[in-house]
């Protein structure tokens, strides 16, 4: 144990001297000035104005204080002003490379001027104080907790040097600088975090946005899935029911044709065996079957007397080549009631009081619909309503994506709003018309 502990107590020192060297020395790799993300361009231009104002300011009054009220060196003066305002600047991409060009700067200025003026402030002279202090902003929102830690320290020891060796000089500027850079470097800090903290909490939402979408439209295909079970279930209902009594229908029949039909009837059930383990894998945990009958074409009259109840009055108007079309495929019906639902929700959610027309037409092998609405009357205002039983338009792209069908959306000249769905008629797979 005590050879363990041995190695540790030696190690320690060293690796905490390690860390805060590394802490003086390794700048963050972001190097992009303040406000650089702001969405104004003035707001990004404001740390280049303050920085500009800075040094046009602390320059040549810096020259003149160490050249007049100190009598420093002119050569020497000039130096030690230019490196101290100019490292401002560099601050703006690399404000830790601009602490050190200005630390060692303080120290030789200070050597400069110990005992050459009794009356002014020693080891900080005005401008060299209001410099150091703007580089802390410039330090304090741009490196890590641990590097302001470090240059505080730095700064603290130096303070207290000066008040150990030149305590007779000492008058008290050291201790404000100190207090001061603390002060600075700990209020920057905060304000770095808090806008680290508002950058990971809106990357976080758009995240979460996005997820929220998926999720969004897998339960809409996972609900247009169930719906659509049952159509196809009707057929393969009719199909088994066909194969199993075409023996007894159709007289004459062979033997390998009886077999045919069996095969057929067979395979049916199995298909719609396993269509019903699929469905039992869609339906969420919550929702129960839905017994009802899935509606289509004829259910629209109902619907628009449904939405006329909550204040929205709908016409409806067929076209002859709908009538002259006769059934249309039920999954047609169905994608069609369920986008002329969905518009006519969002007339109720989006525009209450509006009045809205529902076209429907026929031509070219396809159907179209076309939902439009008037604004709404005065300044009505927008209500939640469950009128609807899917996700809006990303249930009507899905339902005109699953029949190849086109879908197109927009608000209207006069301020209302235009839905326009054109379904294919004839069952073509997005596949087989890409094909």
């Amino acid at each position: 144990m005590r050879t363990a502990a041995g190695p540790r107590s030696t190690l320690g020192p060293v690796t905490l001297w390690k860390d805060f060297l590394r802490a003086l020395t390794e700048p963050l790799g972001d190097h992009r000035p303040p406000l650089s993300t702001a969405r104004r361009p003035w707001v990004r231009a404001v740390p280049y104005a303050l920085v500009l104002l800075m040094v046009g300011s602390l320059l040549p009054t810096g020259i003149v204080t160490l050249i007049q009220f100190y009598g420093v060196d002119p050569s020497l003066a000039t130096a030690l002003a230019v490196v101290q305002a100019g490292a401002l600047p560099l601050a703006l991409t690399r404000p830790l490379t601009a602490w050190q060009l200005v630390a060692p700067s303080v120290l030789v200025g200070a050597v400069a001027t110990h005992g050459a003026a009794a009356d002014q402030p020693w080891p900080w002279p005005t401008t060299t104080l209001l410099g150091y202090l703007f580089l802390m902003v410039l330090l304090a929102v741009r490196e890590r907790g641990r590097t302001l830690l470090a240059v505080w320290v730095v700064t603290f020891l130096g303070c207290s040097l000066s008040w150990t060796v030149f305590n007779e000089d000492f008058d008290g500027s050291s201790v404000l600088a100190t207090a001061l850079s603390g002060v600075v470097l700990l209020l920057g800090w905060s304000l770095r975090g808090r806008g680290e903290a508002k950058r990971l909490l809106a990357a976080q939402e758009q995240i979460s946005e996005t997820e929220r979408a998926r999720r969004t439209l897998l339960e809409e295909r996972a609900r247009i899935a169930r719906e659509l079970h049952d159509v196809v279930a009707h057929h393969m209902s009719v199909i088994t029911v066909q194969a199993d009594s075409a023996p007894y229908r159709l007289e004459g029949l062979p033997p390998a044709a009886v077999e045919e039909f069996g095969q057929i009837a067979a395979a049916a059930r199995g298909s719609l065996a396993e269509m019903r383990r699929l469905l039992g894998v869609l339906r969420a945990a919550e929702s129960t079957a839905d017994k009802a009958p899935q509606p289509g074409l004829d259910d629209l009259p109902k619907l628009l007397a449904t939405v006329g109840q909550a204040g929205v009055r709908a016409e409806l108007a067929v076209g002859d080549g709908v009538s002259a079309l006769g059934p249309v495929p039920e999954a047609v019906g169905l994608s069609a009631y369920r986008i002329v639902q969905e518009a006519l929700a969002n007339v109720v959610r989006h525009a209450p009081g509006a009045t809205a027309e529902v076209g429907i037409t026929a031509a070219d092998g396809a159907l179209t619909l076309t939902v439009r609405n008037d604004p709404p009357p005065g300044r009505a205002r927008a209500v939640e309503t469950s009128g609807g039983t899917g996700q809006g338009l990303v249930g009507m792209r899905e339902r005109v994506r699953l029949l190849a069908g086109t879908l197109d959306t927009g608000p209207t000249a006069d301020g209302g709003y235009r839905v326009t769905a054109v379904l294919p008629l004839d069952g073509t797979s997005p596949g087989e018309k890409t094909a």
